[in-house]
């Protein structure tokens, strides 16, 4: 027997039409890439919104086209995360700092068809362009003003496009399956691989994120994210922050201390969500003014590990919550928080290491941790074994690519996260080690794979390894181990000099240490345990 219920469709663009008609006073703050800050309602979103799906409706623009983005968090970009995936289309958001091979590879995968650029990124599209032959025209995120002279052919203005167009548009309905927006994982192994985000998945997502216990969201919040709207979708806060009536406050592109601290002053911040390196710059700068948080209440640190001496600053210093979140491009991306239950507070030493964890799950994902034969180990704290999950809102398979989905799901379809972790009697899982040699630094990725590949091109390199090595800004930073041929006289600084151009900047090792020989396995594949083990006491001349 079926339920006598109304099957009606999870769609994107409900969230914005709920968002306006039911808070209709509510505002959306950015400061945008030409540096102003500009604010508007949320009924004036929903209006621009409409106005721009009709405009890539007269740019030609079909359901299923992808729509590239390369920008910063701004109400543009908010914009065209609605309009886009409203009318049936994609938003394909794209993380400007990998190299440059790998945004060809993500652009002329994905195929996208126009791509929407802020004038900061102007030299970088400048420099590809001629890479993508699959699209057909590119957007400026500016106004009349503010157009930029650019050699980039078949350009467009944003707002020109808006004007234009008025808001007469109806958002059409369809399958709550269909593709919403596409997100590229770094090429840890390999090119990155696409995750594709369906309607229904990304609705589910946000309302598991307003579902945890110990974040309230409401009219009264006001969040600024500063995790960027090209990783996983700013982790969900434009979709859950507008179902909720939050006022949101976009940082653009200035995300330094002084800049993200005068944006919560001003704006009134009570939550901020963000990876551990904002922070350390965000803390810094307000001990050395000496100031104080007057609105925050919460900080959402995900992307890599939260350092517990951070987590007991924001409290002990300001007296702000910092919520450790852990989750994946796969996964949405959140899968678990470390808020301690009201049983476990009170002693603030416990407290604090429970909050170091990666934590428990939000409603609607599973996880569970295996052996390497693939079988359920204990929940006893102890039991080291690959993370796998599952969930509404976790990937299923990526997008046109048999080769990883043969390796990224068991048996019974769920997920391996690559991680290696534990799972305690309460709950809360900790990642302990990764099954992948992949660096998270300021909670971006960086390839070893990629990285050794480039260097081991040097005329006078044998053999290179590189790990990550402890650090206590950036979490984890590149360190190159290299052999070199023989007879060479090769120094550090000459293999930086020829790293430079071929990797992105901040993928280049912090040093480059000299080794007669490197460890291998009775197969010949590399050790890097051993490494990771001899190494890991290292101090980086950066730090």
């Amino acid at each position: 027997m079926r339920g006598l219920m109304m099957d009606r469709p999870l769609m994107i663009s409900q969230i914005i039409e709920f968002a306006a008609m039911n808070f209709p006073d509510q505002e959306i703050v950015s400061r945008t890439a030409e540096g102003e800050l500009h604010r508007y309602t949320y009924p004036e979103a929903a209006k621009r919104s409409r106005q721009l799906a009709k405009a890539l409706q007269a740019l030609g623009v079909q359901p299923e086209d992808r729509i590239g983005t390369i920008a910063w968090n701004t109400y543009r970009h908010l914009e065209i995360y609605y309009a886009s995936s409203g009318m049936g289309a994609i938003c394909h958001t794209m993380n400007p700092r990998l190299p440059a091979d790998q945004l060809i590879y993500i652009v002329n995968h994905a195929k996208d068809r126009f791509i929407f650029v802020d004038t900061t990124f102007l030299p970088l599209l400048e420099k590809l362009h001629q890479h993508f032959p699959d699209v057909e025209g590119f957007v400026v995120m500016t106004d009349e003003a503010h157009m930029p002279e650019t050699t980039l052919p078949r350009v467009h203005c944003y707002e020109t496009l808006l004007k234009a167009q008025d808001d007469d548009y109806r958002w059409p309905e369809f399958d709550e399956h269909t593709a919403s927006s596409m997100c590229y994982t770094s090429g840890t192994t390999g090119n990155p691989k696409g995750v594709v985000y369906s309607h229904r998945s990304t609705v589910l997502h946000a309302m598991m994120v307003l579902s945890i216990s110990g974040v309230p969201i409401n009219e009264d919040s006001s969040i600024l994210p500063v995790v960027p709207m090209f990783h996983v979708n700013a982790w969900g806060v434009p979709y859950f922050g507008l179902i909720a009536g939050a006022k949101l406050v976009f940082p653009g592109p200035k995300l330094d201390g002084p800049s993200l601290a005068e944006l919560i002053e001003g704006e009134g911040v009570t939550d901020a969500w963000g990876v551990p390196t904002v922070w350390l710059g965000l803390l810094g700068h307000m001990r050395q003014t000496g100031s104080k948080f007057t609105t925050l209440k919460r900080t959402l640190i995900g992307g890599s590990a939260a350092p517990r001496a951070m987590i007991a600053e924001f409290r002990e210093k300001h007296g702000v919550e910092a919520i450790q979140g852990w989750g994946m491009t796969e996964m949405s991306p959140l899968g678990t928080v470390s808020i301690p239950r009201p049983s476990m507070r009170g002693n603030w030493d416990k407290e604090l290491e429970i909050r170091g964890k990666q934590g428990r799950l939000v409603f609607g994902v599973e996880m569970k941790i295996v052996d390497s034969n693939g079988q359920p180990l204990p929940h006893d704290g102890r039991s080291q074994g690959e993370l796998l999950v599952r969930g509404n809102a976790v990937v299923s398979g990526y997008y046109d690519n048999p080769e990883a989905n043969a390796k990224a799901f068991d048996s019974e379809g769920w997920f391996r996260t690559g991680d290696v972790s534990t799972i305690d009697p309460d709950g809360f899982m900790e990642i302990v080690d990764r099954v992948k040699d992949v660096i998270k630094s300021g909670g971006e990725w960086i390839s070893s794979i990629d990285l050794e590949n480039e260097a081991v091109a040097h005329p006078e390199l044998a053999e290179c390894a590189v790990i990550g090595v402890s650090h206590k800004k950036w979490a984890e930073r590149p360190l190159l181990i290299a052999v070199r041929e023989q007879g060479s006289n090769v120094t550090r600084e000459d293999v930086l000099k020829f790293l430079e151009g071929r990797i992105a900047k901040w993928w280049l090792p912090d040093d480059v240490v000299f080794v007669d020989e490197l460890p291998h396995g009775a197969t010949g594949k590399l050790q890097k345990a051993k490494l990771r083990d001899q190494f890991k006491d290292y101090s980086l001349p950066t730090e």
